[in-house]
């Protein structure tokens, strides 16, 4: 059997309303995500989407995170498009190297058993 370590989440934001002070300037909210700018633009990984319940929703992995991230929020064709109001909170680990993302993606899939992961699934 082979050992694989998970890697650590290096993002973590929540779903959330902001409470703007006098001078601060209003952010545009994506599916009630205001924290997106937390997630690097140039940096590729793996991105994990949770309900409230800590219930592992989805596992995708990305070349550009913060693009990915948004296209699962607003793109018609993502996995997630029917369950967007279910999001509460996602996670992104930064994996550099494509071969290693292909492994983890897979094996978190499979261990955590993602709820609407179609692709790379196992254990059914």
């Amino acid at each position: 059997m082979i050992k694989i370590d998970l890697p650590t989440v290096d993002v973590s934001i929540t779903e959330r309303k902001q409470s703007p002070s006098e001078n601060e300037p209003v952010i545009k909210s994506i599916e009630g995500f205001i924290d997106l700018h937390k997630i690097p633009r140039d940096k590729g990984g793996i991105i994990m989407f949770y309900n409230k319940e800590d219930e592992l929703l989805f596992v995708g992995k990305a070349r550009k995170l913060r693009q990915r991230v948004k296209k699962h929020l607003e793109d018609t064709v993502s996995p997630l498009k029917d369950h967007r109001d279910e999001v509460n909170r996602i996670d992104v680990c930064i994996v550099e190297e494509p071969m290693d993302r292909d492994i983890y993606e897979t094996y978190m899939i499979n261990t955590l058993k993602a709820k609407y992961n179609v692709d790379k699934v196992y254990y059914k």
